[in-house]
């Protein structure tokens, strides 16, 4: 998982401070993930993945398909045609993200339970 955590960011040419910005955590927090003095918990881990646009799967070395999520899942938000709403409130792309990542890691636990 650690170099996971570096190749990723390192993709994107930031450092562990604009990591850790984009995430809304502390840089130490974040530079813990990559170190391995923390581990992440669930909810951090589908935000990374989110942030990467990758899979926890992934990010944990459990499959080396990195799953991107698809283009044209934003360019459907933002054709206006199709809207997703939670209580009346249409969701934030950000939202939708967080709801596939759940229902991915979700999937996953009634799998690994099925066994």
């Amino acid at each position: 998982m650690l170099q996971r955590l570096v190749n990723l960011r390192k993709s994107r040419k930031w450092s562990l401070q604009e990591t850790a910005d984009h995430l809304g955590i502390a840089k130490s927090t974040y530079a813990g993930y990559e170190s391995g003095y923390r581990e992440p918990s669930l909810q951090a881990l589908m935000q990374i993945a989110n942030l990467f646009g990758t899979t926890v799967d992934y990010i944990l070395n459990r499959t080396d398909d990195k799953q991107e999520m698809k283009l044209e899942l934003t360019e459907l938000l933002d054709s206006k045609e199709f809207v997703l709403s939670l209580d009346k409130n249409p969701l934030t792309t950000e939202e939708l993200y967080d709801f596939i990542a759940f229902t991915r890691t979700k999937r996953e636990l009634q799998t690994n339970r099925d066994i």
